[in-house]
């Protein structure tokens, strides 16, 4: 899980923190980030290591401990070094162990999860919906499946109405959609669109 897979606003909605917290990382050189091409769009677009998510969500769960920039590389530096093993406890300074199981273990298999279902089963292609991206093997857009799920339908709505359809690409699709907005005005932004 090392190259360099998800967009900073993945990884900030897979470690459950803001968006500038990933930023941030950025800016000092903890984190590296890269331009390649988009999996789903095929667009180049900054992209990081699959590690950031549990580094971000691992720094986000320590509660009144503070880490000098020095020891946030430090730690990035042990995280990318073990190449996806198993989540072991790190010792930041002497009598400090983290222990990344329980700080960032769940999130980073929620990451894992996530960057399986997107390959598998989101795709974009310009002769399908112009390019929007789809579940694969339907016209499904992903920004569909996130406003069903928003307007309050759930997955097994989803999942009913279109039971060929795998769960694990339902839940892709609206993680995927979440984070990469769509582009253009906003409907509420286009008065020549009437509510009917």
């Amino acid at each position: 899980m090392d190259s360099y897979v998800f967009t900073p606003n993945e990884v900030a909605f897979l470690a459950g923190v803001d968006r500038r917290s990933v930023e941030k990382a950025i800016e000092l050189d903890v984190l590296p980030a890269r331009k390649v091409a988009e999996p789903v769009r095929g667009t180049s677009v900054q992209h990081l290591p699959a590690a950031a998510v549990p580094f971000l969500a691992a720094l986000d769960g320590l509660v009144d401990v503070s880490l000098s920039t020095a020891r946030k590389k430090a730690l990035w530096r042990t995280l990318r070094a073990r190449k996806g093993e198993a989540l072991a406890p790190v010792e930041i300074v002497p009598g400090l162990t983290l222990d990344l199981e329980a700080l960032a273990g769940e999130r980073s298999r929620h990451a894992a999860e996530y960057l399986a279902a997107r390959d598998a089963f989101l795709m974009a292609d310009a002769d399908i919906l112009g390019g929007t991206p789809v579940i694969r093997g339907t016209r499904i857009p992903v920004y569909a499946v996130a406003g069903r799920l928003d307007g309050g339908e759930t997955l097994e709505d989803l999942i009913e109405d279109y039971p060929q359809v795998p769960r694990e690409a339902f839940e892709a699709a609206a993680i995927y959609a979440r984070t990469h907005p769509q582009r253009g005005r906003p409907a509420a932004a286009k008065p020549w669109r009437k509510a009917g």
